[in-house]
């Protein structure tokens, strides 16, 4: 038995918390613990009911017909005795375990026996492991189903091998490791309880999925005793990430633990996809001496090299066309220089989905803008004028704008993306930058082809006086989105991180800002509203993990109705001081639906909004908060925020017809 020289003393608690008759929940290093006064004398308790876990600390004191002393529990009225924790009678096996209690100099203190030494479990080996595979951030929230989980991945931070960013919503944390596998092409992970938290993970995974961004979703579960009779939280969480999962799996006591783990990273990286693992409740502090898992002989090279009969018939089209354009889309993320240094070569003009935005900067001399509904009339003429489309990552979805009735060369490292929605003249499957270093240096002109770049500075000419003529359109409704976008042009940073929303905010960025290099990111197939702020948190995390992007200021743009939908994770800035500028257009309505529905010829119909002021709510929450009403004002509020380091939001009161 230990005697009072080898107990650790640990305060708990001043002596005028704790009134005489009263009862309270304290912890002692992670021990909780019921504290109680009665008759002049202090007692302490394991806090949790033997019956449901209730929180003694949380009952009352209650005398017996003998005016005995008893605590009972506030969720079902179990008693015992605060001195030697035993019941009444009727339940003699469910004593609770009593601690000895000093008071020092106006201080409560309880004695515990020594810490021993952490027993490492299932979810440490997989932490090990999902560390080992290069997994440096996870988002989440903390709650009951994933405590032992969440241990795990505090005591990887302690470490400094993992950070963690913990979330107002499950929902923004999806998102945020969506846009950090998109920035990256490394997987962050999502912890979040069981039912309600793990569901509230779908859309940000569907997100990723679409997007082909790696993601980890951790979710905990019920114990697995009580798993499907329909316990409290207790969902199917297997058919619930069915469809937008590659990889899901539960974490079982027969499971080889480490190798799930592994298993989930390789597949995210490899199929630039979803990972789901599943850890019930029980499952999670179960002792494991597994060696953890690594990537070393079991990632091959990425690069798919073209078939030479493809290179071959492609290096005779481009170089029979007069008249070739490149089109980008995000796919071409990796190969975006070699892109640049090929277009150079041919002479050509690179237009980009809206996807693709920002691949080549719109400064660079063979830099068309974007293709399709945020797109410039420079991107629509050339694609009009071309004789041959050489479109490299990207699809033929109904948003891009390419025309599906033109020559066509398709370069995709995924084959099912390979004439996909319709027949090509020439798919080829490849990493694009393989085919771009296998038919550059075999690529000649063709001697009747037009000065496309003079052509180009003309069109970039013509584009330019339209965007200044059209300031001239702001009246008293608000700034004109020409106006915004043009400001932010000016000063963003060369290599900022953007991340945008949906709506008409989104297609004004689309045709209105001019990139210099800035990485834009956005929720592409999936259009999800919300997408900005939480996005631009993961963002700012990979500028905290990877060297890289050590210091890029990241910036987010959207729609009043899009800020509304994670508003509160402005504290989450807030908290860890991301270095984060937000730009919000505000116009009280969701403008592009009341634009659909007028053109529908629809009534406008529960499209408006009641809004609060946005710059107030940001210096509420403790961010920087800057209001603009015109237009001449808007570049030097982005200078102004921009230059914060930390959080900040500029609310621009926009005009919801010029966009």
């Amino acid at each position: 038995m230990m005697t009072d020289e080898t107990l650790d003393w640990i305060h708990v608690a001043d002596v005028a918390e704790v009134p005489e008759g009263r009862v309270k929940t304290v912890t002692a290093r992670t021990t909780f613990i019921c504290l109680s006064h009665f008759d002049g004398h202090w007692a302490a308790m394991d806090n949790h009911c033997p019956h449901q876990g209730g929180p003694l600390g949380e009952g009352t004191i209650e005398r017996g017909v003998d005016d005995k002393c008893w605590i009972r529990c506030p969720w079902h009225g179990w008693d015992f005795d605060p001195l030697t924790g035993a019941p009444p009678g009727g339940h003699e096996d469910t004593g609770q375990k009593t601690y000895p209690v000093e008071v020092r100099d106006g201080g409560v203190y309880v004695g515990l026996e020594p810490e021993p030494e952490h027993t490492r479990t299932v979810t440490d080996a997989m932490a090990e492991t999902l560390v080992n595979w290069g997994v440096k951030r996870v988002f989440g929230m903390v709650g009951h189903s994933n405590l032992g989980l969440a241990d795990a991945i505090r005591r990887q931070t302690l470490t400094g091998a993992m950070s963690y960013v913990g979330i107002r919503h499950e929902g923004a944390a999806a998102f945020a490791a969506s846009a950090y596998g998109k920035v990256t092409g490394k997987p962050a992970a999502c912890l979040t309880i069981a039912g309600p938290g793990a569901t509230n993970l779908l859309t940000g995974m569907w997100d990723a999925k679409v997007d082909r961004a790696p993601v980890l979703a951790l979710t905990g579960q019920v114990q697995t005793q009580v798993m499907g009779p329909g316990a409290f939280q207790d969902i199917d969480l297997l058919s619930a990430f069915q469809a937008v999962s590659r990889f899901s799996q539960p974490v079982l006591s027969t499971s080889n633990h480490t190798e799930l783990a592994s298993l989930a990273c390789k597949t995210a990286l490899i199929e630039r996809d979803v990972s789901h693992l599943i850890f019930p409740d029980d499952m999670q502090t179960q002792p494991s001496d597994a060696p953890a898992g690594k990537p070393e002989g079991r990632m091959s090279g990425p690069v798919v090299k073209p078939a030479d009969i493809d290179v071959d018939q492609a290096i005779r089209m481009i170089n029979d066309a007069k008249r070739p354009i490149i089109i980008i889309g995000h796919g071409a993320w990796e190969a975006r220089e070699q892109i640049a240094a090929l277009a150079e070569t041919m002479g050509a003009p690179v237009v980009t989905t809206f996807k693709g935005k920002g691949l080549i900067a719109d400064s660079h001399p063979n830099a068309g803008g974007v293709l399709g509904r945020s797109g410039t009339p420079i991107a629509s003429w050339f694609m009009n004028e071309c004789d041959l489309q050489i479109v490299l990552g990207a699809s033929f979805s109904n948003h891009t704008g390419i025309n599906s009735g033109k020559p066509t060369i398709q370069v995709d490292f995924e084959r099912m993306q390979l004439g996909k929605f319709h027949p090509v003249t020439l798919p080829v499957w490849g990493e694009i930058g393989a085919f771009c270093s296998a038919i550059e240096r075999h690529l000649t002109r063709n001697p009747d082809a037009p000065d496309q770049m003079a052509e180009l500075a003309d069109r970039w000419e013509m584009w330019r006086a339209e965007k200044t003529a059209r300031l001239s359109e702001e009246a008293a409704n608000g700034v004109h989105s020409a106006a915004i976008f043009e400001a932010l042009s000016r000063v963003a940073p060369a290599d900022a991180l953007i991340a945008v929303d949906v709506g008409n905010n989104t297609y004004s960025f689309g045709r209105y800002f001019e990139t210099k290099g800035q990485h834009v990111m956005m929720s592409g197939y999936l259009g999800s509203i919300g997408f900005a702020l939480p996005a631009a948190m993961g963002a700012w995390a990979a500028t905290q993990d990877f060297e890289h992007l050590r210091g890029r200021k990241v910036i987010s743009v959207s729609g009043d109705g899009g800020f509304g939908q994670y508003a509160m994770e402005l504290t989450t800035a807030v908290k860890y001081q991301m270095d984060i500028t937000h730009v919000l257009l505000h116009n009280d309505e969701l403008g592009k639906i009341s634009k659909e529905q007028r053109s529908g010829e629809w009534e406008v119909w529960e499209t408006s909004l009641v809004n609060p002021s946005f710059s107030a709510f940001a210096r509420l929450c403790g961010a920087h908060g800057s209001k603009v009403t015109a237009g001449a004002d808007v570049e030097a509020a982005l200078a102004e925020a921009l230059a914060v380091d930390g959080p900040a939001l500029v609310e621009i009161m926009s005009d919801a017809e010029l966009v």
